[in-house]
């Protein structure tokens, strides 16, 4: 492919894909015939992928809907247990992000999602039928397992589809899942809990298990015939479109030949040490810090502030504040997309967040109301940070296999924040949670100081590199190595530049 004269003016030049020797001619793409299979991809793959992370995040939060409905009473769960049984799945959850997601460029996202939602389906089903606590903490172990995958793995797999620019908002189309399924948990719940049992025998939370575990496995049924590993294997397509598809992936990447690249290990780790995808890391890991421990202590938190309401009532009170998170969710990214911009939404988010909690922690469970407004601004505030970092860190290295490994350690780091998150809201602490608000503040803060400081670098590095590669110093180096050698360069190629 022809490779472009890099513009030194500007520090988000796109990632064009090159070749130093010897170079080609890059097919024209007809921005009319790539609508057109934008528009295909869109309608064949993101709804199916929504649905399944929809209940991916359902059968992981409905927990809190089934604490609000007598869980931890019919287990005899004491002091931490609760909290315990939600840490048992982020160890699991952590562990198996990095393997995960290289087993997925394996084994072909394609395949791998469904059969992991099956499989997290079976698992909510069977915490339908826990009798104990260490049955339900062994069910959960085994949740986390088949779960770790299903966040970095669809990122992932969305990167096989689409252009740097596109990306952030197919992720949000999914991520917003994550809200929208503490609404539509809720919503669900209650409409469950109206029944009096199922085949006279399932009562009460055990029935959001068990329906909804069922629906999942379905729902990961219907993935195994719908969904394909990469528009090359795509039935839907034709063979110029499956063409169009991948040329327009692969022109963004540079020095890269193809779009699915062999697993090796300079690029695993590549992927891994980019400064770009260690800072997402550490931001990520304050983001779920909030998004986790909101998503499984909201139904709490809410029931005491509305303590005089129902059960039934008390889940449909949890649901609108989600709903304004899958607003945010989509609408942020959305702007992101037109824009071709990620960091600058990053930056903006966190203020609102940092003062949900100032306000939980100015006031007292009697403030209803100031605190029921506040879980507005705290789900509006981190809903939408899935979508970006996944994003970012997709748009910050070059390979397909350095973008698996980036965005599954930036998952697996992140998901410490969730084990931290269970035990950020204790018995000892309520009504009023000093502690746990405490702690979301300081991870707000956080995630601002990140935020910033990544983008000044960023802009800094790139002028760096404009100054130090001219361009026959570039060519000369580059003629030096092999393909082979200018392929796992990935980031550190003297034509890249941090994407902003």
């Amino acid at each position: 492919m022809e490779r472009p004269v890099p513009k030194r003016s500007s520090s988000s030049q796109a990632n064009v894909a090159k070749k130093s020797d010897p170079p080609a001619k890059a097919p024209a793409i007809d921005p009319e015939a790539e609508r057109r299979v934008r528009k295909k991809i869109d309608l064949m793959i993101m709804p199916i992928i929504c649905i399944l992370y929809l209940f991916c995040f359902i059968d992981r939060a409905n927990i809190g809907n089934a604490r609000l409905a007598g869980l931890e009473k019919d287990l005899g769960m004491k002091g931490y247990d609760y909290n315990a049984t939600l840490s048992v799945f982020y160890i699991s959850y952590i562990l198996c992000e990095i393997p995960s997601n290289v087993l997925c460029k394996l084994v072909g996202p394609g395949w791998f999602l469904p059969i992991l939602t099956i499989l997290f389906g079976s698992c909510s089903l069977a915490n339908g039928f826990v009798k104990t606590v260490p049955q339900a903490m062994a069910v959960r172990f085994l949740l986390g397992i088949f779960e770790a995958g299903m966040f970095p793995g669809i990122a992932y797999y969305l990167s096989r589809w689409y252009r740097r620019s596109e990306l952030t908002f197919r992720l949000a189309c999914y991520v917003t899942a994550s809200p929208l399924a503490g609404a539509f948990g809720a919503l669900l719940a209650s409409a469950i809990l109206t029944m009096d049992s199922i085949g006279g025998s399932i009562h009460r939370w055990r029935m959001i298990f068990v329906i909804e575990g069922l629906v999942t496995i379905g729902l990961g049924i219907i993935g195994l015939v719908i969904l394909t590993d990469s528009p090359a294997t795509a039935r839907w397509l034709t063979p110029d479109e499956k063409e169009l598809a991948e040329s327009r992936v692969r022109s963004e990447r540079v020095g890269q030949s193809k779009v699915l690249d062999k697993i090796d290990k300079v690029k695993l780790i590549k992927g891994v040490t980019s400064p770009v995808t260690i800072s997402l890391a550490a931001m990520f890991f304050f983001v779920n810090i909030t998004v986790q421990g909101f998503s499984v202590f909201a139904p709490t938190i809410i029931g005491t502030l509305f303590s005089e309401k129902t059960t039934i009532q008390k889940q449909l009170l949890t649901a609108p504040p989600y709903l304004l998170g899958s607003i945010f969710t989509l609408v942020l990214p959305f702007l992101s997309w037109r824009m071709d911009t990620r960091q600058i939404f990053m930056i903006l988010g966190a203020p609102t967040g940092i003062i949900g909690y100032i306000i939980f922690l100015a006031t007292d469970k009697d403030d209803a109301t100031v605190r029921y407004f506040a879980t507005f601004l705290i789900a509006s505030a981190v809903s939408s940070y899935g979508a970006f970092c996944s994003g970012q860190a997709s748009a910050n290295v070059v390979s397909d296999t350095a973008r698996s490994s980036a965005i599954g350690f930036m998952v697996m780091v992140g998901n410490l924040g969730g084990l931290v998150s269970t035990w950020s809201f204790l018995p000892m602490d309520a009504p009023n949670y000093p502690i746990g608000n405490g702690l979301n503040l300081a991870s707000q803060a956080s995630i601002l100081a990140i935020a910033v400081g990544m983008m000044f670098w960023m802009k800094r590095d790139n002028r760096r590199r404009d100054e130090r590669h001219e361009e026959a110093e570039a060519e000369a180096k580059l003629r030096e190595m092999s393909k082979s050698e200018i392929e796992d360069l990935d980031w550190q190629h003297p034509y890249f530049r941090w994407q902003i």
